[in-house]
């Protein structure tokens, strides 16, 4: 009984210690990796801006009909959890910028992707500015997942489709 309420007070003091750094954390962020690809701009927009077929980690992206004729897609995910976006600015071939529209969520944010047309491809950079509301995941989120995972995972399946490897540029 008394090694069971030492492991409950380990427990308690580990998540409140969590919490408290968490706290400590500022709320937003910012994050920007770039790639560099072998494809032009005209072939990478469509597949950032379009329906992203391409990541493994989708179940769907649909459109959402906007009774303010803004432009917004829901993707669901692989384990069913479905986020709403809206596309804030679109400048093929070379800006796209969207949000997560849900007000609910633990965090929020935008992406901007950015392509810059190369001699031999294009550079892609994106750019999270995100923001972390929940303390606890504000923990996870810097130092367990990293701010970046997101975006690295994206460059990565996208690399993989375009046939590419990922080249990451610092």
């Amino acid at each position: 009984m008394k090694i069971a309420l030492i492991a409950i007070a380990v427990v308690a003091v580990l998540i409140l210690l969590i919490a408290g750094i968490g706290a400590l954390l500022p709320q937003r962020h910012v994050v920007s990796r770039t790639a560099e690809f072998n494809s032009s701009a005209e072939r990478i927009f469509p597949l950032i801006a379009g329906p992203q077929t391409w990541r493994t980690d989708l179940r769907e992206s649909v459109q959402v009909p906007d009774a303010s004729g803004r432009q917004r897609f829901r993707e669901t995910d692989r384990s069913g959890e479905s986020i709403t976006y809206e596309v804030l600015e679109s400048r093929p071939p070379r800006l796209h910028k969207i949000r997560i529209a849900e007000q609910n969520l633990p965090y929020g944010g935008t992406w901007i992707y950015q392509i810059e047309p190369q001699p031999a491809g294009c550079r892609l950079t994106i750019t999270e500015e995100g923001e972390v509301y929940n303390p606890v995941f504000r923990f996870v989120s810097r130092f367990i997942l990293g701010h970046t995972r997101t975006i690295d995972s994206h460059l990565g399946m996208l690399a993989r489709a375009l046939g590419e490897e990922l080249k990451l540029r610092e």
